[in-house]
Parts: structure tokens; C-alpha cells; sequence
């Protein structure tokens, strides 16, 4: 199997700093113009055809006020498709990327395979900002999803993009990387189970590492042993096949490396719930249980495609949660390889149990910083629907950054506490700690002190339960109810220098 994951390099982009003429919009099948809400005479002259289309933008208000947006076809012999859209300009990035993805959508009807994009009367910031949301939408909307119909969709025709008016060009090689690693988070998780098992699931990763250039080791049952793991090795005791493990990926840039990033991912490929099996509205799209795994990976993929000059370890727990009578059960006692006691209560917290291995085990590697990723909770989502996700850290301080990189990635998060007399209801009689509670109360962050046992105080551990990793019709620029949700946000968190310096401690 082939991963598409370089799909996007095949896209050219040109950009200039000049406006589009009407010659160079006659040479395009489409076209997206971007201006303030409420453009002014000095916009509307900046525009190629800008009578024509302020004309058909004035008409539609007469008919409703809160009218955005016009299409029309220009009359051209190409019957070029433009789609104006007007952005007021303290919109927030999310809010630019959800209007981004519908005009990618409109667009993504006529297939065109040239898409030229005009951004006029905003301020040299705001202007690049803009034209960075709406090329990620643009492309993100190219990339290809797995497809099992007899009579598959074809690819988008997509092959040039062409920006106009920008102050300076853009760096886009992290644009590119960020998309490219989106796009590997969505396709995984799109694969259906029994095309990802945890043995497929390492083989691609296999395959992902020769051409990406980095180490890898596979932590097999065997090894997990001799390690000590108890808590993986109990979530994968019922598998009938003896796949699943712990992958262990090294990026190291050249030269001297700096800091040291951990990337942790739960990578649960199908999840029945075990004994306490789920219904069958619940077990339906468990195969997306290993989105955390999907998104460690995308990131490390997308940081080794801008090139960062730090050391990068992404640990993927790999398994499935499986029925049988050798399955792990509640009231079970098991030692994790940090020698930690756990005593089950409920086999559809497997999660947790899989991550508090990896994480030891991460941990004993010493990086200075730690970000893991998994759909852990259904109470996380009830917390905070599918449009944000939970963050959970170890340094409090670090709280507000967290909410700004969402913020302005448009993969927004929130923070929770995590106190520690959220303890008292993980105490067990016979234990070090219970692995959850039956009542359900705060189980988010009831899980993420149980994960905080396994990651050593000195390194600053950031938690993300993604709870936004499916939304329907998709969320900010992605298209797909698969969002893939985490590469973007974490790109703009360690684009803030002191996450990894530790100068906000």
C-alpha cells in the first residue's frame, strides 16, 4: 500500500507581489478574490473586471444585508469562475479557515486545474495571513482520502496555484510540510481496520521511515516483557495475533542538535471496549481510535520536512482492543514498566493503559519536552463538543500559550485542571492507583492524572485529548469529518521559541 502523503508537492504555486491584470485572470479557470468587509472605492479600482464584480457584490446586499460572498463568470472567453469574499479583517484564524473551506469546496465542483487567488485591501500582515489560510484550504481539499468504491473518485485536477498581490512573498515550505502531515494523520485514520492492523499499521511506518530518513525500533510483544510493560502488554493479552508493539522513531537534524521533543501516540486500530464491550453505536468508527498515533507521526513528518534543529523521538503505541477469554478484565492487577500497580476497573480505558508504557518509556529517553496525543475521552468531548480539544500540562504557566496556539492555528484547545486531590477518587485498596472510575465524573482529567504517573516531573508534558479528531463536514480549512486535528496546532506552538527553551517556566 502506498501512502499519498507527497500528493501536495506535485501542486505548483507561483505568487506575486503585483495585482492580477484582466489578461492574467482571462488565462485562469478560477478564481478567488478576497477583500474587507464593506470594500471601498480604493479595492473595487485594485480588482481586475472590479465593476463588473462590484456591481454583482452591490446587488446581492439589496437583497440580503449579511451577503459575503458573489460568484459569477466572467464574461471572458474562459468564462473564468470568480468567488468574491469579503473577511472582516479581526476575524479570527478559525473563523478565515472555516470561509476558506467553503470557498474550497464551491471551487472543488468545477475541478478546476488552475485556481488563481487575489487578496486586496488589507494591511501587509493581515494580507498573508489571509493567503496562508486560503492556500491551506485549497490544497488540503486536493489531497486525496482512501476510496474502496468500485468506481473511485478521481483526484483533484488541481495543479497550479497562482496569489497576487501580497506585499513579499511567503515562506511556503512550512505550509507545504503542515498539509503533508495533516494529510497523513487523515488518510490513516480513513483506512479501514482490516486494512490497518497493527502490522500493517508498522509496516507503512516502515516504509514512511526509509523515505523520510529516519531510525526505527519496533518493541514487540518479547521485548515489552522484558521491559516490565504490564499495562500495554494487558490491552493486547486477547489479540489473537501477536502484531502489536511500540514503534520508536528518531529524527536527529544534521549537525549539533538542540533540545530533545518526545511525539507519544495512542494507535488503538480497532477498539471493541474488551469484556465491557461496546454497543454498536459506540464501537462504530473505532478504527479512528489510533488518530493520536496518526497525528505524533503527521507532526514528526512535518517537522522533518521544515527541518527543525532539534532532536525529535515519536513513540507509537500500536494494538487493538479485542474480546476473548484471554482478554484482560476488570479487577485485574497489572505493573506497568515504571513499576507502578494499576488495578483495572473497566477494559474500555484501554487508552490510557497502552500510553502509561509509552510514556515511561519516552520519559527514560529525557527530553525536555513531551506532547502526546490521543482520543482518550468521551468526556472530553462532552466538556467541549468536536470543535476544540482538551490540553492538560504539567506547568501551569504554560496554560495561556496552549490557548494562543490554538488560537492562532485555528485548531483551537482548552485547558483543564489537574489538580492533585483528583487523585483521591483514583485510590485503590490493593493498588497504586486505579486505572479510572466507574462513574464517568471528570474522567478526562481523571485520565490525564493517571497518564502524569508515567511522565517524569522534570519534563514539561503536555496532554492533548482529541476530542475535536472528528467533526462532521469537516472543521476549520479541513473538508473531511476526519480532521486530523493536532499537526497545526502543534507546528504553531513549537514556532513559539520559549515552549521548548522553557523560558516561560
Amino acid at each position: 500500500m502506498q501512502i499519498p502523503y507527497t500528493y501536495i508537492e506535485n501542486i505548483n504555486i507561483n505568487q506575486h507581489t503585483k495585482d492580477a491584470t484582466e489578461k492574467q485572470l482571462d488565462s485562469q479557470p478560477a478564481v478567488i478574490m478576497v477583500v474587507p468587509a464593506s470594500p471601498g472605492k480604493d479595492v473595487w479600482e485594485r480588482l481586475p473586471y472590479g465593476e463588473v464584480i462590484r456591481t454583482r457584490y452591490q446587488h446581492c446586499l439589496k437583497s440580503d444585508k449579511t451577503c459575503n460572498r458573489v460568484t459569477l463568470d466572467l464574461p471572458n472567453k474562459k468564462g473564468t469562475r470568480v468567488a468574491l469574499q469579503t473577511i472582516k479583517p479581526d476575524s479570527s484564524t478559525f473563523a478565515c479557515l472555516t470561509l476558506a473551506r467553503k470557498l474550497a469546496a464551491d471551487l472543488r465542483t468545477i475541478d478546476p486545474q488552475s485556481i488563481g487567488l487575489q487578496v486586496a485591501g488589507f494591511d501587509a500582515e493581515t494580507g498573508r495571513r489571509i493567503t496562508e489560510d486560503m492556500l491551506a484550504a485549497l490544497l488540503t481539499a486536493a489531497c486525496p482520502m482512501p476510496d474502496y468504491k468500485s468506481r473511485p473518485a478521481p483526484n483533484a485536477a488541481l495543479t497550479r496555484l497562482t496569489t497576487y498581490g501580497l506585499a513579499k512573498r511567503i515562506n511556503l515550505v512550512p505550509l507545504r510540510a503542515e498539509i503533508m502531515g495533516n494529510h497523513l494523520a487523515r488518510w490513516l485514520a480513513a483506512l479501514p481496520p482490516n486494512e490497518l492492523t497493527p502490522g500493517h499499521y508498522r509496516k507503512l511506518v516502515s516504509q514512511l521511515a526509509k523515505q523520510e530518513g529516519w531510525t526505527m525500533q519496533f518493541h514487540d510483544r518479547k521485548a515489552l516483557a522484558r521491559k516490565k510493560a504490564g499495562a500495554f502488554l494487558a490491552v493486547v493479552q486477547g489479540s489473537p495475533v501477536h502484531d502489536a508493539g511500540i514503534v520508536h522513531l528518531r529524527y536527529r537534524p544534521k549537525g549539533r542538535a538542540g533540545k530533545k521533543l518526545a511525539l507519544v501516540g495512542k494507535g488503538i486500530c480497532f477498539d471493541t471496549g474488551g469484556v465491557n464491550v461496546k454497543p454498536a453505536k459506540y464501537m462504530n468508527g473505532m478504527h479512528e481510535d489510533m488518530q493520536g498515533s496518526a497525528v505524533a507521526l503527521g507532526t514528526l513528518l512535518s517537522l522533518s520536512r521544515i527541518g527543525v534543529n532539534y532532536a525529535i523521538d515519536c513513540w507509537l503505541a500500536l494494538a487493538e482492543n479485542h474480546i476473548g477469554s484471554k482478554a484482560y478484565k476488570p479487577n485485574d492487577v497489572v505493573t506497568a514498566c515504571n513499576g507502578t500497580t494499576i488495578e483495572v476497573k473497566h477494559t474500555d480505558a484501554e487508552g490510557r493503559m497502552v500510553l502509561a508504557d509509552t510514556l515511561a518509556l519516552a520519559s527514560r529517553e529525557k527530553p525536555h519536552a513531551l506532547i502526546d496525543y490521543a482520543t482518550l475521552t468521551g468526556a472530553c468531548i462532552y466538556s467541549l463538543s468536536s470543535r476544540y480539544s482538551g490540553v492538560f500540562t504539567n506547568r501551569a504557566k504554560l496554560n495561556e500559550t496552549l490557548i494562543e496556539a490554538g488560537s492562532s492555528s485555528g485548531e483551537r484547545v482548552w485547558p483543564f485542571p489537574l489538580d492533585e486531590d483528583f487523585d483521591e477518587s483514583l485510590e485503590s485498596p490493593i493498588a497504586d492507583t486505579l486505572q479510572c472510575t466507574l462513574e464517568g465524573d471528570a474522567d478526562h482529567i481523571l485520565a490525564a492524572r493517571f497518564l502524569k504517573r508515567f511522565v517524569d516531573d522534570r519534563i514539561n508534558w503536555v496532554h492533548v485529548d482529541l476530542a475535536a479528531s472528528h467533526h462532521k463536514g469537516g472543521l476549520g480549512h479541513v473538508p473531511t469529518d476526519t480532521t486530523g486535528f493536532g499537526v497545526r496546532f502543534t507546528l504553531n506552538l513549537l514556532a513559539e521559541q520559549h515552549f521548548l527553551d522553557g523560558t516561560w517556566n
